[in-house]
């Protein structure tokens, strides 16, 4: 996920406008305005500034990883949790439900194949 894409998803995760996260930084609006339409992007002072605000690392917000390993994995995943729980904490109640409910469905889904491609290993 590009950088602008991350920038306005934690906006929006944190109610937060461009306009109040440009004052709170101390940059002009239209900087920020830049940055969230990916016209321009930040020097790694301002990137710093803003993993510091949302409280996430500057790799998350590059989208940046190393090469394959184990590490990387848990990395990513812990990434993806964060990511997770800022959608499921953005939503109202009933809407966090049916986020629960859809998702039940992908783990009964998958549990299924796992069972399916299983059984198909063991007929062979």
């Amino acid at each position: 996920m590009a950088f602008q894409d991350k920038l306005r998803l934690l906006l929006e995760y944190n109610n937060i406008t461009q306009k109040k996260l440009a004052e709170d930084l101390h940059v002009a609006s239209s900087t920020m305005g830049g940055y969230a339409r990916g016209v321009s992007e930040p020097d790694f002072e301002m990137l710093k500034k803003i993993a510091d605000y949302f409280s996430v690392s500057t790799d998350y917000l590059l989208d940046y990883s190393q090469s394959s390993g184990r590490e990387n994995t848990k990395e990513k995943a812990k990434m993806m949790d964060e990511e997770l729980l800022k959608i499921f904490h953005s939503m109202n109640m009933s809407q966090r439900i049916i986020y629960i409910n859809q998702g039940k469905v992908f783990a009964d889904y998958n549990k299924k194949m796992k069972e399916k491609k299983k059984k198909k290993g063991d007929e062979q």
